[in-house]
């Protein structure tokens, strides 16, 4: 446990950042600590609640707080909100939007406009408006949406208004107690190496906060720019039916009235919303974790589903820039992955017109590949993110497992929740017509390009040093046979120039028959991700049985591989 003699330098720390902190709130939290810690005092009530439900020391606390600023990185800053530099709040907002007009500066955006998205969650309206008025001291043009709207509203903005960098504060499907802030540039897309290390220098480099200039003169923009993006979004689709009935949540986010406004502009009926999670809630009341992949997180959206006799079940995430697609069955709802509804969507929008390069992540299906070798069209495989996805020459379609699809790159250079949403609305409309539903749709898919079978598997860890040592026994020592298959190939992915990538922590094996590994740490937990794929080439004309010898593949793998990676 922390001590003052352990960290003489702490509460020297925490009164300096209590001077300058800007908020009535955390300069009342962080007085709180403070007076706790000088006082002696072993434990403060409710602060600090660690994972197990013990309750740290004041002097922890503060070291946790101090243990040094949020990281800046690719997916911007996220953290739990509180008093700080290792947390979320005003003094740290007004760095990062100082450190980014100060790289924006540098890039010769003396003077350009940037467009300021948020969210519903807590404090994400006044981060954006600490964000504006930096930028406008800065002498930039901010431009702030009229309301609290989904991230990829804020991502056509970018490209429809001419901005040279884009903000949005979220923290998309984290814990009621986080928020985020995340940076894009010109082009519409999230930040890269190197500007993320660029941008965090000119962070570090700033002063005290009374030294940074701000300025109340931003503009919040009119309804205008929402109404584009859904003529936008309607536009997409072509002529065809639209007769679906649709039980969707938005998991008390800010997708809900969108969501419904693009459904009504595209010809689609009103959808059954679940009531309990229809509006925005920054405390998530009636699920555990936020996040449609959650065990749990879609359990109202079946019921409703259920009850209404829904075709199909739909959800976003908090900020909407992810979907998940349910199909309901007689034996309850099935939860697409989101390898099959890249899969459906690629195959819808091929069919549809589209032509260019169709992308995907190291750690998603390599049934895309087959999908663009087979209809002609380029190919590309990138590192996880669509900071990576969005940035692909003549991108005609992108996705990543993790339930993120881009299907109007040309508008949106980003994962987009809800134009998505409305191209599966689209497709289960036209299958229903046929009699038919999305997992007779994957069947044809099976038989055309083969049967491509997608799980994954974690270990968390306690000591983030175990991941860098797993990583490189996994690599220096790999299994000659992983679930009764081969290893015909091992790929450090750390090293850059792999498939013309940059290096990224990861091990890929390569099995026979088209089967493949990716173990990779996680970018936001103390966790090793692992990504399995099982590859049918061929099923033929029995696919119950070419399904049952695929899932007893993956369950041997699953069973290898809890062993190698323990």
């Amino acid at each position: 446990m922390p001590t003052t003699e352990t960290r003489p330098d702490l509460l020297e720390q925490a009164r300096a950042w209590l001077a300058e902190d800007p908020d009535p709130q955390t300069r009342a939290e962080l007085s709180e600590l403070i007076a706790a810690a000088d006082a002696g005092d072993g434990a403060r009530d409710g602060a600090g609640d660690g994972d197990d439900g013990s309750r740290f020391s004041a002097l922890a606390e503060l070291a946790d707080r101090f243990a040094g600023p949020l990281t800046f990185g690719t997916a911007g800053l996220r953290g739990a909100l509180g008093a700080g530099p290792n947390r979320m709040n005003r003094a740290v907002v007004i760095r990062a939007a100082a450190g980014l007009a100060a790289y924006l500066r540098t890039e010769g955006a003396t003077d350009g406009a940037v467009v300021i998205g948020y969210d519903a969650r807590r404090n994400s309206d006044i981060f954006a408006a600490d964000t504006a008025a930096v930028l406008a001291g800065a002498g930039l043009r901010p431009l702030v949406l009229p309301e609290p709207l989904p991230t990829p509203v804020l991502a056509f903005a970018i490209r429809q208004l001419g901005c040279v960098a884009g903000v949005m504060v979220t923290a998309s499907h984290n814990p009621p107690q986080d928020n985020g802030y995340k940076v894009y540039l010109g082009d519409g897309s999230q930040i890269v190496p190197p500007a993320d290390i660029e941008i965090a220098a000119a962070i570090a480099s700033v002063g005290p906060l009374a030294d940074v200039p701000r300025e109340q003169n931003w503009e919040t923009l009119g309804p205008e720019i929402l109404e584009a993006y859904l003529d936008r979004a309607a536009g997409l689709l072509g002529p065809g039916p639209r007769d679906v009935s649709i039980a969707y949540t938005p998991l008390h986010g800010v997708g809900g009235a969108v969501v419904r406004a693009a459904l009504d502009r595209a010809g689609f009926a009103e959808p059954e919303v679940v009531a309990a999670q229809a509006e925005p809630d920054p405390a998530f009341p009636t699920v555990a974790f936020p996040n449609p992949e959650e065990p749990g997180a879609m359990d109202l959206a079946f019921e409703l589903a259920g009850r209404t006799g829904a075709d199909v079940v739909l959800a976003n995430d908090p900020d909407a820039d992810r979907c998940a697609v349910g199909v309901p069955t007689a034996d309850g709802v099935r939860m697409l992955t989101g390898d099959e509804v890249g899969a459906l969507l690629a195959v819808h929008l091929l069919d549809s017109g589209a032509r260019g390069t169709l992308a995907t992540t190291i750690v998603s299906s390599s049934l895309l590949g087959v999908v663009a070798a087979r209809r002609g069209e380029p190919y590309a495989e990138t590192l996880t993110g669509f900071k990576w996805i969005g940035r692909v020459p003549g991108l005609a379609f992108g996705y990543e497992e993790a339930l993120g699809y881009c299907v109007d790159p040309a508008a949106v250079a980003d994962k987009d929740g809800i134009t998505a949403l409305l191209r599966v609305a689209e497709l289960v409309a036209a299958q229903k017509q046929a009699g038919r539903t999305l997992l007779d749709l994957l069947d044809d898919i099976a038989r055309e390009y083969g049967l491509h079978v997608t799980a994954q598997h974690s270990v968390r860890v306690s000591d983030l040093s175990q991941i860098d040592a797993t990583l490189h026994r996994l690599h220096t020592h790999p299994p000659e046979v992983l679930g009764g298959r081969p290893v015909e190939r091992v790929d450090d992915l750390s090293e850059p120039g792999a498939d013309s990538l940059p290096g990224t922590p990861g091990v890929r094996y390569v099995l026979a028959g088209g089967a493949r590994v990716v173990i990779r740490p996680s970018g936001t937990e103390p966790k090793l991700k692992c990504y399995l794929e099982v590859v049918v080439a061929e099923p033929g004309a029995d696919l119950a049985r070419a399904r049952a010898d695929a899932d007893a593949g993956m369950r041997a793998l699953l069973a290898d591989l809890a062993t190698l990676v323990a």
